[in-house]
């Protein structure tokens, strides 16, 4: 570099310092903005708070209460244990509230530590790219996703059947939108000291699950974990893109401007019938604006109305 060339800013980006969508920062001269591709994400320990702390929070202090109730009451912790536990025959009875309870039942310590370490490290940078509110939708959307589509491919009676628990799901879909709100972002996984492109870690993860959905020949927990992958990506192509999110508040916007104006069409017929059961005639148009006896303007149209 030449001396009367200034130093460029260092473009190194943390996992925990990431927003969305990312203020443009000021170039010095001679200088280049780097492209996402060369964005890197540095395994650190990331802020503790949001939806990932309640999260956590609540998964251990279940845990915590199961391994207490297993311990000193067993019969008690059993049941518990088996009532939250996502069981397809259960589910296809009436026990919906599994859909939601089954990522808070663990079984294995090693599971349940690896489960919320991959939320923590993962959950924290997409939280603060798309908000709390929304990543609480994407963590429990994805689970129930992925436990239906688990539930209903037990009943070919070949794949998915026993039982699921954990998180893993939601974690896999995290990872997956971490993948899509960062295509091509590098990230260096403590305390490897390299740089790992994300999508190969998502396609290294996939492979590992794969290999075990064949050793445990198709059971459910492994079919509705890597069923995880595909449930984040679906939530993201239908709630979390920019274009999608907009299109789908003006919907929602436009349904209910809608209802109001039926509304009102409705409350203007109810009207015009009383009035002329008195000998009186009122007019309406056809948005459910009032129309004085003397307003000749028929082809134009009424005020401002919701």
């Amino acid at each position: 570099m030449r001396k009367d060339t200034p130093a460029c800013p260092s473009y190194r980006i943390r996992a925990v310092e990431s927003t969305y969508p990312a203020e443009p920062q000021p170039l010095r001269p001679g200088c280049e903005r780097m492209s996402p591709r060369h964005q890197s994400f540095e395994m650190g320990l990331p802020p503790f708070r949001g939806a990932v702390r309640q999260i956590i929070l609540f998964s251990t202090a279940v845990y915590i209460a199961l391994l207490l109730m297993l311990a000193f009451a067993p019969g008690l912790g059993q049941t518990a244990f088996a009532v939250g536990t996502l069981q397809p025959e259960k589910v296809l009875h009436g026990w919906l509230w599994q859909l939601v309870t089954y990522p808070f039942m663990y079984a294995d310590p090693i599971a349940f530590l690896l489960s919320l370490v991959g939320i923590y490290f993962i959950g924290s940078p997409v939280e603060s790219q798309i908000g709390s509110q929304r990543f609480y939708g994407l963590f429990f959307g994805s689970l129930i996703v992925a436990g239906a589509v688990g539930v209903a491919l037990s009943r070919t009676g070949v794949i998915a059947q026993g039982t699921a628990v954990g998180s893993g799901a939601a974690a896999d879909a995290i990872l997956m939108v971490f993948y899509l709100l960062n295509r091509g972002a590098m990230i260096m996984l403590f305390p490897i000291p390299i740089q790992v492109p994300i999508k190969w870690v998502v396609v290294g993860i996939a492979a590992i699950e794969t290999a075990y959905l064949l050793l445990f020949h198709f059971a459910l927990q492994f079919c509705v974990v890597l069923l995880g992958l595909g449930a984040g990506y679906l939530w993201y192509m239908l709630f979390l893109r920019r274009g999608v999110s907009i299109n789908l508040s003006e919907r929602l916007y436009g349904l209910r401007n809608s209802y109001y104006r039926w509304k009102r069409r409705r409350a203007a017929k109810k009207f015009q019938v009383y009035m002329r059961k008195h000998d009186r005639n009122v007019y309406f148009d056809e948005y459910g604006n009032y129309k004085p006896p003397d307003d000749k303007r028929d082809d134009e149209r009424g005020g401002w109305v919701n």
